[in-house]
């Protein structure tokens, strides 16, 4: 049971310490936008998040009904 746990938080701090590594090491390092509004790709292929396409669709019923 103790080593499991000190298996498992041992694993977590690695998996942090490689997330943080692009931060840690280069100078002005900032972890990159997940966000699917910020890549480029997603852009030019006109895919937009969930928010953006509720909005869209909002615009878009309000102009059918005027």
């Amino acid at each position: 049971m103790f080593e499991t746990l000190i298996i498992s938080v041992l694993i977590i701090a690695i998996a942090m310490a490689l997330l943080c590594v692009k931060v840690l090491f280069r100078k002005g390092g900032t972890m990159s936008s997940q966000h699917i509004h910020d890549s480029e790709a997603m852009k030019e292929r006109g895919i937009h998040c969930v928010m953006d396409q509720d909005r869209e669709q909002r615009e878009h019923r309000q102009m059918v009904r005027e």
